[in-house]
């Protein structure tokens, strides 16, 4: 199935392209879709979850959120989503993928004075200084997820397959662009490419399990062992070990 991973700039138009892409390729696009499921597992209000996602979360809100759970958590969701293909918007998933060879990596992108003419027109406001603020917490809101989860700046082109201007293509002539590399050799779906996939699906799941499940975690620093299951002293494993 196809999958394309898309990172999108506020104003970029990339959600214009993402539903051509939904359209052509016949898979969903997925964003707030698994709102729920995050806000559920980490015990949270839906506009919590969303507000921490799009960096606008007050400082309780910070202060109040596990963000290594909603690392986890986003991570575990994605990958079960993308296994059955998806046009997957934000939440750092073209870095997430970028080992699966058959995941396309896109960036949408254009200047920001054509984005900020974008937003005031979308949204009917002649205040561009809130509309300036509004993109630039977007990008760094972006940014800082990039960098918390992955350690990489979003916005290095190295980290995409595609990086297409939308101040010098149209919406249609992006989303062909994609559709095209989709049919390269390079993107199709292979059987090595599928168990790369599961196997990310598989980590992230054991991962969101044992962040569910306090008894499994680690306890300073050490892996918890079953109180009825004892460990032979250093000694008798030093012997055993000498004997085979």
């Amino acid at each position: 199935m196809p999958l394309v991973a898309m990172t999108r700039e506020m104003g970029s138009l990339g959600m214009d392209v993402a539903r051509i892409l939904e359209s052509e390729l016949k898979v969903p696009v997925v964003y707030h879709e698994m709102i729920n499921n995050l806000a559920d597992k980490m015990r949270l209000r839906k506009s919590h979850v969303v507000r921490l996602l799009g960096g606008k979360a007050n400082l309780f809100e910070r202060l109040t959120a596990d963000k290594t759970s909603l690392s986890i958590y986003t991570a575990d969701e994605m990958l079960q989503v993308a296994s059955k293909g998806a046009v997957m918007r934000g939440w750092g998933a073209a870095h997430l993928l970028r080992p699966v060879s058959h995941a396309i990596c896109v960036r949408i992108c254009a200047p920001l004075e054509l984005r900020v003419k974008r937003m005031m027109e979308r949204l009917d406001s002649d205040d561009r200084g809130a509309v300036v603020a509004e993109i630039r917490n977007s990008d760094e809101a972006q940014s800082a997820i990039a960098k918390r989860h992955f350690g990489i700046d979003w916005q290095d082109p190295e980290g995409y397959d595609l990086s297409l201007n939308t101040e010098r293509m149209g919406v249609e002539q992006c989303a062909e662009e994609i559709m095209r590399v989709a049919e390269e050799p390079q993107f199709q779906e292979t059987d090595r490419s599928r168990r790369i996939l599961k196997d990310l699906a598989l980590q992230a799941r054991i991962k969101a399990a044992l962040r569910a499940d306090p008894s499994r975690r680690t306890r300073a620093g050490r892996p918890f062992r079953s109180p009825n299951r004892t460990t032979p002293p250093a000694s008798s494993l030093r012997s055993t070990a000498s004997r085979e």
